[in-house]
């Protein structure tokens, strides 16, 4: 594959060849559905996922004759895998454990995905299950209940781990009033005042053939797919002879975010601080991906790392440290995360700015430009031994992007970043207003002084021993 493959709405019909001898089809069907496969040389399994490009940044109050629709997202996702009109939660439970398979969901801020893996000869049972809860739910009003309370309990194990909530209010922080700025699993009150009519409304709005995407990759046939799915698909009751034309992709604008930056700070009594420092970034389609990728890289991913080198192995200030840049369609970030001691806590604040003012003042060599290039490039292909991530990337392309990027491609695009690139990006985010999200027993006054001001940092230790960094998290799994 020569460059990247344009997705247009209005085209039934795609195939391709991408990198590694893989295949890629596209099928848009008349009723809208869009189903995209990926046949990789050699798989014994497969990777299923139903889209729809609903997230918690498509939840809104009441208005209208509409009931509140906040903590409908994820309430939906729960209650999807609690019986149809033909199975239980327990068939749906049996179908995948009896034959080894693996099936969950997520929700994200802009997307909501229901999927399984299975060995290929497996793949129809999973397309018969996954399309038979996406169109015949029941949400069953005893089954609600349970899950209202499944669901507050899986929000108190996310308010008991200060990396989660340094995460949600770092996003809140950064992103302020836009509706990615919201929690993605809703909060206690939204979930205890969600009722099951607002809940199914939301299911039968945004739940039709024309917001349907289905991605497979791994061992798959593209035309006994389609037979398939679209023998489950009316099974549940769909028409699929009504002409559907797929629901537009979102607006990619940058949407011009007017936050002056902000610091959230939530006291507790632990024994460590995790902080989250950062800007607004780029969005999803921004032609700067690739120096972003290139340029966190270098600066915060991987234990030779501006960040992980400075914050951690010269001054041993904290044992985990890096960065990351999740972009969305009409808004991005750009962070920095370290966890540390209390009393160091404004110097690592201090530092994480500086680092980052640094790379925007005197850019970065040509050697670390190589590595970084070279990190991405195996990372890259090393992911995509998973079916699970060429689910992903098609899923994404076809939401989001409005193109498939290949290996290839990918590798390509990254080849052409120039450390006057990098420098420039960095010296364009290091503009942007800051903000901070901390947890844990600190002086707020101290790290407002240490965002907004110039303390002098301090210099101490040895380097310690070695960890890999742990993750932001981009969506919320069922478990």
């Amino acid at each position: 594959m020569n460059g990247a493959v344009a997705l247009p709405l209005g085209l039934a019909e795609l195939s391709f060849e991408a990198a590694g001898d893989a295949l890629v089809r596209r099928t848009i069907l008349p009723s809208g559905v869009r189903v995209l496969s990926e046949r990789v040389p050699g798989s014994r399994s497969a990777t299923i996922g139903f889209w729809v490009a609903v997230g918690s940044r498509d939840e809104h109050a009441a208005g209208e004759g509409h009931p509140a629709s906040f903590g409908s997202t994820h309430f939906l996702e729960h209650l999807l895998f609690k019986g149809t009109a033909t199975r239980s939660a327990l068939d749906i439970a049996v179908s995948f454990d009896a034959v080894g398979g693996e099936h969950n969901a997520m929700t994200a801020k802009e997307y909501t995905c229901y999927y399984a893996k299975v060995q290929d000869r497996d793949l129809p049972m999973a397309v018969e299950v996954l399309a038979d809860m996406f169109t015949s739910s029941i949400l069953d009003p005893v089954e609600f209940e349970n899950e209202r309370g499944v669901i507050l309990e899986e929000l108190a194990m996310a308010g008991d781990d200060p990396a989660d909530v340094a995460n949600e209010r770092f996003f809140e922080a950064v992103l302020g009033e836009h509706p990615l700025g919201r929690p993605i699993g809703g909060n206690p009150d939204t979930i205890r005042a969600a009722t099951r009519d607002a809940v199914h409304e939301h299911y039968r709005t945004n739940y039709r053939p024309q917001d349907l995407v289905v991605t497979v990759a791994g061992a798959v046939d593209h035309d006994a797919l389609i037979d398939t799915l679209e023998r489950s698909l009316a099974a549940g009751g769909w028409d699929l002879g009504v002409a559907g034309v797929p629901v537009p992709r979102r607006p990619t604008a940058p949407s011009g975010l007017a936050t002056p930056g902000a610091v959230a700070v939530v006291q507790r009594p632990l024994e460590q601080v995790n902080l989250l420092l950062g800007v607004p970034g780029l969005v999803a389609t921004d032609e700067r991906r690739s120096v972003l990728s290139v340029l966190n890289s270098i600066f915060g991913s991987g234990m030779s790392s501006r960040l992980f080198q400075e914050v951690r192995e010269r001054r041993g200030l904290a044992y985990a440290v890096y960065s990351f840049g999740p972009g969305y369609s009409d808004a991005g970030v750009f962070g920095m995360y370290a966890g540390c001691a209390p009393s160091k806590a404004p110097t690592v604040v201090s530092l994480l700015r500086s680092e980052l003012e640094r790379v925007a003042a005197d850019g970065v060599t040509d050697e670390e430009l190589g590595r970084a290039i070279g990190q991405l490039a195996g990372a890259s292909a090393l992911a995509l031994e998973d079916s699970d991530t060429r689910m992903s990337r098609l899923g994404r392309a076809e939401l989001t992007l409005g193109e498939f990027v290949d290996l290839d491609e990918a590798l390509r695009r990254i080849s052409l970043v120039t450390v006057d690139d990098v420098r420039t990006l960095a010296a364009d985010l290091a503009e942007r207003p800051f903000s901070l999200a901390a947890v844990g027993a600190v002086d707020e006054d101290a790290l407002r002084d240490a965002v907004f001001g110039v303390p002098e940092p301090i210099g101490i230790a040895e380097p310690i021993g070695i960890a890999g960094p742990i993750g932001v998290a981009e969506a919320i799994d069922v478990a």
